[in-house]
């Protein structure tokens, strides 16, 4: 598998330590919404169907195809499917159809931790396997949370990246996604922590929220400069805002005088990083995201793993993984992608 080998090859030259998994208190399969009987139940109903934040989102078109060429290796049948724009409750009907079509599983990216949990247990009581990946609900409401890396660890490389490229001292704004996104609020609760505790004289003056829209990212990220002359950088935890930003500052007389950095990709962000806009950023493969929850949710299905703790699986190419606590599956460390390095990658 082409998004594998490449992450296997590349990201095990250069990673960011991370320490801990997301917590949280997991169900493991039993009780409401566990039941493995019902119109979506069978060992051999491999129809999986992702459902994203919002569609359109090369973030999460990349972790689908990932998870396309999971689903096409073990034989199953492949289905995206999601919103146009990430709001809290766009996701509902999507997993109520898909309850209805009696899937075999849903592979999902939470806008929100609470909006989707009912139509998720009606989903699992239905005999649907839910995987929750890059986002999580509330961990009642799934069987599986594939967490893409630590959370502290995404948000200590976040931190550490802006803090040198600033001189360790400074005003720096957060540019996030929806205000509901529980992954990005989780980082963002961290970063805050990590720098009150290890970066005394850096400020973080403002959290905005572009909601994962291009121009709402790329205005947010002219009003923060607008609002604070002298602000030394902007953190985007989020592809689409990451991007935004750096098409603003490229363009701008604050080219050189604000950094950013962030979680991107590759591919989005390879002209920044290139006319010097961007000095470096972060990020996991999103396609083996996509491939392991792909093979986790083949994995439940089957009968192989029920979302215990210490419940083993193979992820195709990816090899081994187990299941950590509370219902957790960690793909792998963040990868800090520079000039020296971004020419290596295409996603």
């Amino acid at each position: 598998m082409t998004f594998a080998r490449k992450k296997i090859a590349a990201f095990a030259a250069v990673a960011v330590a991370a320490a801990l998994v997301l917590s949280g208190c997991a169900d493991t399969g039993s009780g409401s919404g566990g039941s493995t009987e019902g119109e979506g139940g069978g060992s051999d109903n491999l129809s999986i169907t992702f459902l994203p934040k919002n569609l359109g989102n090369p973030y999460f078109d990349t972790s689908s195809k990932g998870g396309k060429a999971a689903v096409e290796e073990f034989g199953g049948t492949f289905a995206e499917v999601g919103p146009a724009e990430a709001t809290p409750d766009a996701q509902v009907s999507y997993i109520n159809t898909a309850t209805q079509q009696a899937v075999g599983a849903l592979v999902v990216s939470a806008n929100d931790p609470k909006a989707i949990c009912d139509a998720l247990n009606e989903a699992r009581d239905a005999g649907v396997k839910v995987v929750t990946f890059d986002s999580d609900t509330n961990p009642e409401c799934r069987d599986l949370f594939i967490n893409q890396a630590d959370s502290e660890g995404i948000a200590k490389v976040q931190v550490d990246l802006i803090a040198d490229q600033i001189g360790g001292a400074g005003e720096v704004a957060i540019l996030s996604a929806s205000a509901n996104a529980t992954n990005q609020n989780a980082w963002i609760d961290l970063m805050k922590e990590y720098v009150a505790s290890e970066y005394p004289d850096i400020t973080i003056v403002e959290t905005v929220y572009g909601d994962d829209d291009d121009q709402t990212s790329f205005d947010k990220t002219a009003a923060l400069l607008q609002s604070h002359p002298n602000l030394k950088g902007i953190i985007s935890p989020t592809t689409v805002g990451i991007a935004a930003a750096a098409r603003y500052v490229s363009t701008s007389d604050f080219k050189g005088k604000v950094a950013i950095t962030g979680l991107g990709t590759p591919n989005q962000m390879r002209e920044y990083v290139e006319d010097g806009t961007v000095t470096a950023f972060a990020l996991w493969n999103p396609a083996d995201l996509g491939y392991l929850a792909a093979f986790a949710a083949k994995a439940l299905i089957e009968g192989e793993i029920t979302g215990a703790e210490g419940d083993t699986f193979t992820a195709g190419d990816l090899g081994e993984y187990t299941v950590g606590a509370d219902g957790v599956v960690l793909l792998g460390d963040p990868f800090e992608f520079n000039a020296d390095n971004i020419g290596e990658f295409d996603f």
